[in-house]
């Protein structure tokens, strides 16, 4: 099993460089940090007084990999979840911020253990998440069907992020295959189930 570094590591080098779609609410984003945390956490990089995306593009891959460990595994606590859901929750915060545990409240409350959906990793949360992996074997899988589902309710809500679930032609965007990267083949969408899915966008 890999450590949670290289986990990081596996991350940075599955976000890439940098980008700055104007359809990413995230905005200016290198080796999957955005504008918006480096300025949360004053990453003013050049030394200029201010945090702006000439400082993202000075962002290297292991500034990157100590700010996912740091502000995405450690501070919101993930550690303290069954290590089966660790990676997917992970990569998940990096991704969706507190959507991540947001999604996994709301999975283990469909599934008889009811949990508030605040997308805080507390007391309540981690007993009940450490039952249900002990009773669900296959908790971790739920949990990754659940964020390929979120992913395409955004495409279904937001036209303009339809394109990082779908590509150009057709196939399965860059969310999706995050997602079922987490996911044993057996549970990956067929290009047929994929295209029925998002046939309605049009």
């Amino acid at each position: 099993m890999p450590t949670v570094r290289e986990i990081a590591e596996e991350i940075v080098a599955r976000e890439g460089g940098y980008v700055n779609d104007p359809d990413d609410p995230g905005g200016a984003t290198n080796h999957g940090v955005t504008i918006h945390t480096m300025r949360r956490l004053g990453l003013d990089l050049d030394g200029d007084g201010r945090v702006t995306t000439a400082d993202v593009r000075r962002l290297t891959r292991a500034q990157a990999a100590e700010i996912f460990l740091r502000d995405y595994f450690e501070r919101p606590g993930i550690a303290r979840l069954p290590v089966a859901l660790q990676a997917g929750v992970f990569d998940m915060q990096v991704n969706a911020g507190s959507n991540a545990v947001k999604i996994l409240q709301r999975l283990l409350t469909r599934l008889g253990w009811p949990l508030a959906d605040d997308g805080v990793i507390g007391p309540k949360t981690v007993t009940v998440a450490h039952a249900a992996a002990s009773a669900l074997p296959k908790l971790a899988d739920s949990y990754g069907v659940a964020r390929r589902d979120y992913y395409y309710a955004l495409g279904d809500a937001r036209p303009a992020s339809r394109k990082y679930c779908r590509r150009r032609d057709g196939g399965k965007g860059g969310w999706i295959i995050r997602a079922e990267a987490f996911l044993p083949a057996p549970l990956h969408l067929s290009e047929a189930q994929h295209r029925a899915r998002v046939a309605k966008w049009g």
